[in-house]
């Protein structure tokens, strides 16, 4: 392979090119402020780099800065399932928008200490999903790193969407259904009690405000069998109508129902949560509730800006972005 397919092209090929100086070409590159560049000179160099494939170091630009353009999330130990990466592409994609660069790491802080982490990447910002000690975010200020906990007890507030209000909307369905009894599946996955908690106190929060029964909760794997047996016992209680966690235990509760030769939604009503897609293809197609992750992740990527530019955090209108999905199973 010869030398000149080997070499990296720099600044001083784009300047050579173009006619001017390597300062010239950062300063553009860069969109550097309080600098007067010529129009005709801002397109010479724009064309120089586009034609020898030329774009600014990632590496020059943090010793430049201090800090990367990257932005660290921090998740626990989730399951990335449907929701989640929905989330996720949708927060990449708008911190895109703002020259940022999303990098994701799932799991726990045991496998690798937090503080090893963001002193590897230098990032811009932090997002955490769980709680920061005070340690790190002594550390992590005076590194001159943003940092955004999405969940954030000290703060008495979350940026991501109440679960809360996920488990209102399906038992708020189901009642004005007609329903009075209502049950709830649990999942059998203790990784996503983050979630299911918050869901499951929405919907008993739901049914006490209009002096119902408290929902009779029960664990549903995703097994056809043991969801059978689930569905003896809601029945068994009076149930008519099951809020599901989310849609793949809502999807294993139908089958429970066919198990036991009953129909669904005449003998139990089901509604799920995150509406992926066998939701509709299911037999019947199921009615369950969403989130619009477009605006979570814009939002999101907004608060993040927010604090790297040390302005407050926008409002999430979570209850506008939150609603039912309306087809046969409920």
């Amino acid at each position: 392979m010869s030398e000149s397919t080997t070499k990296r092209v720099t600044s001083a090929d784009v300047a050579r090119l173009a006619g001017v100086s390597r300062a010239t070409v950062s300063y553009v590159l860069n969109d550097t402020p309080r600098q007067t560049i010529s129009a005709g000179t801002r397109t010479r160099v724009l064309d120089a780099a586009a034609r020898l494939g030329y774009s600014p170091s990632a590496a020059a630009r943090t010793l430049r800065t201090g800090r990367s353009d990257v932005v660290l999330c921090l998740l626990p130990d989730w399951p990335i399932g449907p929701e989640v990466g929905s989330m996720l592409g949708r927060l990449s994609s708008a911190l895109t928008r703002h020259g940022l660069t999303l990098v994701v790491h799932p799991g726990n802080r045991e496998e690798r200490p937090m503080t090893e982490l963001w002193k590897a990447i230098t990032p811009a910002a932090v997002i955490a999903y769980t709680e920061f000690s005070e340690a790190d975010i002594t550390a992590m200020r005076s590194a001159g790193v943003a940092i955004v906990e999405a969940v954030s007890r000290r703060k008495g507030r979350s940026l991501a969407v109440p679960q809360e209000l996920v488990g209102r909307r399906q038992a708020e369905h189901l009642t004005q259904a007609g329903h009075t009894r209502l049950g709830f599946a649990y999942p059998d996955d203790e990784r996503v009690r983050f979630f299911a908690e918050p869901r499951l106190a929405g919907v008993r929060a739901a049914c006490a405000g209009l002096r119902l029964p408290t929902p009779v909760g029960l664990t549903v794997p995703l097994d056809p069998a043991a969801a059978a047996e689930a569905v003896r016992r809601w029945r068994a209680t009076g149930v008519t109508a099951v809020c599901a966690y989310n849609d793949e235990v809502a999807l294993a509760v139908l089958a429970g129902v066919r198990g036991e030769g009953l129909t669904v939604p005449d003998d139990l009503a089901v509604i799920g949560v995150d509406d992926i897609p066998p939701a509709r293809l299911a037999d019947p197609p199921l009615t369950t509730v969403t989130t619009d992750q477009t605006v979570v992740g814009a939002h999101l990527a907004a608060t993040v800006v927010a604090a790297i530019s040390g302005r407050a955090a926008p409002d999430l209108p979570a209850a506008d972005i939150v609603r039912v999905v309306r087809r046969v199973s409920a």
